[in-house]
């Protein structure tokens, strides 16, 4: 006899076992029944209440979708969300919802993480100045294998086996991005002096061709890009994902460029989430070191996109679920907005 049904039954009826089985297990469902917890009408009202509240968050999000229509937004891919595979097809599956409902789409992503996985894998030992990798030649073909053949194609992928439609570019694609050499600056401690430390092959954006990704635009695709370029001397450079998604927003005039983080967005001195900043906010963030590490890059990043045409910036935190559309379609957002003024 089940567990906990027992008690249920009255003792004084005389049944055979298979009959007993019977009214146990239907004396027990009508027995819960009474109980508004487990009835039939209680789920039912909770399915009902879950359905209106589902229709409520579609129309909060009406205005925002007006809006939005027909501009574009550069989204930059990165962190745990490029990691984690559940959130993965969550991010696939926001990107084709935006591209259904018109709102042009633009990719760029990331891959550090996964660079340094093959990197190990094939014996090649990187080096670091102050936490940035210095590309030879030798990392350099890893890193672009990494980016343009795998971390690119996964993505594009994902959005095209949910019924998005998307296309993988790098910065060499199309001249999508003309790179020169990065040099990074550093103090000598003798003397003072300012010295120039050679990264290798990591460049930084010299001009932006939109050309194939307006292309790509016309004909219903997303554009999904990897964050290499090519200087004039022919040669293939690594380039901040950041930056990149930063400059390609602005040569597009997006409406908004979105970094996506493994951080809540850009936090106080307390560590609570800041929800809106302006321009000028950023330089003193920095300057009174309330932020810190990546954080800087990234809202220098918005900064300069800001500085450059885009309208808004926003930091958000990838992890969660459904992050862009929480923060592009709801009233209340999830991260950190950056605006002009």
């Amino acid at each position: 006899m089940r567990r906990g049904l027992k008690k249920h039954v009255p003792k004084h009826l005389f049944l055979t076992p298979i009959h007993r089985y019977i009214v146990e297990k239907y004396w027990n469902i009508w027995i819960m029944g009474a109980n508004k917890e487990y009835s039939f009408f209680h789920v039912k009202d909770r399915t009902m209440e879950q359905a209106v509240q589902r229709a409520k968050i579609l129309v909060e999000a009406l205005p925002y979708i007006r809006d939005f229509r027909g501009r574009r937004i550069v989204v930059k891919y990165g962190g745990h969300a490029m990691v984690d595979p559940e959130l993965k097809s969550i991010f696939a599956r926001q990107i084709i919802l935006l591209q259904y409902v018109g709102i042009q789409v633009v990719v760029v992503h990331g891959g550090g993480p996964q660079i340094g996985r093959v990197l190990k894998q094939m014996g090649i030992e990187s080096s670091f100045y102050e936490g940035k990798r210095i590309t030879d030649d030798k990392t350099m073909d890893v890193v672009e294998m990494v980016l343009a053949g795998g971390v690119n194609k996964d993505i594009v992928n994902l959005i095209n086996r949910d019924g998005g439609k998307a296309v993988g570019l790098s910065g060499k694609d199309g001249s999508l991005i003309k790179a020169r050499k990065f040099y990074l600056s550093r103090s000598s401690i003798e003397d003072g002096e300012e010295a120039l430390v050679d990264m290798g092959q990591v460049g930084e954006v010299a001009a932006v061709d939109t050309g194939i990704i307006e292309t790509l635009e016309k004909a219903g695709f997303v554009a999904v890009i990897a964050p290499l370029g090519v200087g004039d001397d022919g040669v293939t450079y690594n380039i901040n994902a950041d930056t990149v998604a930063a400059e390609i927003a602005s040569s597009l005039k997006a409406e908004k460029l979105i970094i996506l983080t493994d951080e809540k967005g850009v936090l106080d001195q307390d560590g609570r989430l800041i929800s809106s900043l302006n321009y000028n906010d950023i330089k003193t963030l920095i300057d009174k070191k309330v932020v810190s590490g990546g954080m800087i890059p990234k809202l220098e990043c918005c900064r300069t996109g800001l500085g450059k045409g885009i309208m808004k910036a926003h930091i958000i935190d990838g992890r969660t679920p459904y992050s862009i559309l929480l923060e592009l379609l709801t009233d209340s957002g999830i991260g950190t907005q950056i605006v002009k003024e």
